[in-house]
């Protein structure tokens, strides 16, 4: 739906991700899919959505995996710049999914959580 934006920023190999995506296209959009991964993300942009989402940019650090704390972003000292960088050299350390729509961004953990942005939602039996 053109009139109603959504983009998902999506992996592929992620069930959470494709749980979201389901629930998106089960409520009738044809959302815009960005494979974080292959695009990478930008300073800005990250800045951009961890504001919107409200989480903060430590709210957006993927904890799961050795990377973070191989980094060191772990530790509480660590700077929302030093999480940024590695963010942006690192793309698989940014948590997923996160959907941004006309009514607001949010990471979309857990998945139903996709539902305070929508427009309209799916049929109970698809989410």
């Amino acid at each position: 739906m053109t009139d109603f934006p959504v983009t998902i920023f999506h992996n592929p190999k992620c069930g959470a991700s494709r749980n979201t995506l389901a629930i998106i296209e089960a409520a009738g959009y044809a959302p815009t899919i960005v494979d974080y991964l292959k695009a990478g993300w930008s300073l800005d942009q990250l800045k951009d959505l961890a504001a919107r989402t409200g989480v903060g940019v430590r709210g957006l650090l993927r904890t799961k995996g050795a990377l973070a704390e191989e980094l060191g972003l772990t530790d509480p000292a660590a700077s929302d710049e030093t999480i940024l960088a590695a963010m942006v050299e690192h793309p698989i350390l940014v948590e997923r999914p996160i959907v941004v729509t006309p009514k607001g961004a949010v990471l979309a953990r857990p998945k139903e959580k996709v539902l305070e942005v929508l427009d309209r939602h799916p049929p109970a039996d698809a989410a």
